[in-house]
């Protein structure tokens, strides 16, 4: 069987930013065909999004699907709580894993697999200010350095 690409409809660029990723789990998602159509146009929102984990199932909270342009009286409320289908030791491990710590699960993107969508979602540990400033700072440096390896190269150093 030939293997899809995903097409990605939405992604959290602000959770790696605020948050230090553990450990990820790919999650099936329960949604309504007015909810698919919308996400078909690649309408969608995580900013605010979250999981939650509510007598032995995992919630979506604070997803955002506007409504679907063509859809009738059917439609969907763009930011109802949604349930995320994962199998009972990966709701088990994840339960586990958020009770231990201060740790939460947000979720980093959305996409189609196999004509299906799903939730990249993360065991995440948010990041205290200093942490931020600390990436920041790595990066620009990293930044900086191959910069001037690439003015090496060229034969154009300083």
């Amino acid at each position: 069987m030939k293997e899809k690409g995903r097409k990605v409809i939405a992604t959290n660029r602000k959770a790696r930013h605020n948050y230090t990723i553990l450990d990820t789990v790919e999650a099936g998602i329960a949604l309504v065909g007015t909810e698919v159509k919308s996400l078909r146009e690649g309408k969608a929102s995580l900013v605010d999004a979250f999981a939650t984990v509510d007598d032995g199932e995992v919630w979506l909270r604070g997803l955002h699907i506007p409504e679907y342009g063509h859809g009738s009286w059917t439609n969907h409320a763009p930011r109802r709580t949604r349930k995320l289908l994962l199998h009972r030791r990966e709701i088990d491990s994840l339960v586990g894993k958020t009770r231990e710590g201060n740790q939460t699960l947000v979720p980093l993107s959305m996409y189609f697999s196999d004509g299906k969508v799903k939730v990249e979602l993360a065991l995440a540990k948010g990041k205290q200010d200093y942490d931020k400033r600390q990436d920041i700072a790595r990066r620009t440096a990293e930044r900086e350095v191959t910069r001037e390896i690439g003015r090496r190269v060229k034969g154009m150093s300083r």
